[in-house]
């Protein structure tokens, strides 16, 4: 299946997610979840309020601060709710990998059983489709997600790297695959 061929199947019934966390290491948690369908309806959105404290390095790429957090709702509160809507829907998300890992290790870390998250990653279906392939690495190479939008001309409300306008984002980037007739990157 070809990446514009994934993103038109991808936008005919799916949930898009993205997630803030903490961190990046196995201590990590998170504290923001965002979910919308693929016509951009916001399905889920959250602060989530982690066990630790939120280090400054992380605050300074989302903004997320813990006085933000101090009143949300913590992981146990809203991780059925979470479980359910991820259930309902094929799932897709920028970076799958961590995501996935992200809303396991955070299940975990509060003794919940670790739902069997599975989630198509729209970060290598837009490696592929971008087109710039890395002879050292035998792959395409991965495009950050604020790259991507900008690459794809697409614009979207609320600042990168918070999880409903990353989420958005990656709406945005699925429709200009999906709408594209070529794979390939624009030659400059």
């Amino acid at each position: 299946m070809t990446p514009q061929q994934a993103a038109r199947k991808w936008l005919l019934n799916c949930h898009v997610l993205d997630t803030e966390t903490t961190g990046l290491d196995e201590q990590a948690e998170i504290v923001e979840i965002s979910i919308i369908d693929q016509d951009g309806s916001v399905v889920f959105d959250s602060l989530v309020k982690p066990r630790q404290p939120i280090p400054p390095e992380a605050t300074a790429i989302h903004g997320i601060t813990n006085e933000m957090v101090a009143s949300a709702p913590s992981w146990p509160e809203i991780h059925d709710q979470v479980a359910e809507i991820v259930a309902s829907k094929p799932l897709v998300t920028y970076n799958a990998y961590y995501d996935l890992r992200l809303l396991e290790q955070t299940a975990n870390q509060y003794g919940l059983l670790s739902i069997a998250y599975k989630a198509d990653c729209a970060m290598l279906a837009y490696a592929e489709f971008y087109g710039d392939w890395n002879d050292d690495k035998g792959s395409y190479r991965w495009q950050r997600l604020t790259n991507a939008a900008a690459q794809q001309g697409v614009v979207t409300d609320g600042e990168a790297h918070r999880a409903l306008a990353d989420v958005m984002m990656t709406l945005g980037v699925l429709k200009a695959m999906a709408d594209s007739t070529s794979h390939q990157k624009p030659r400059d």
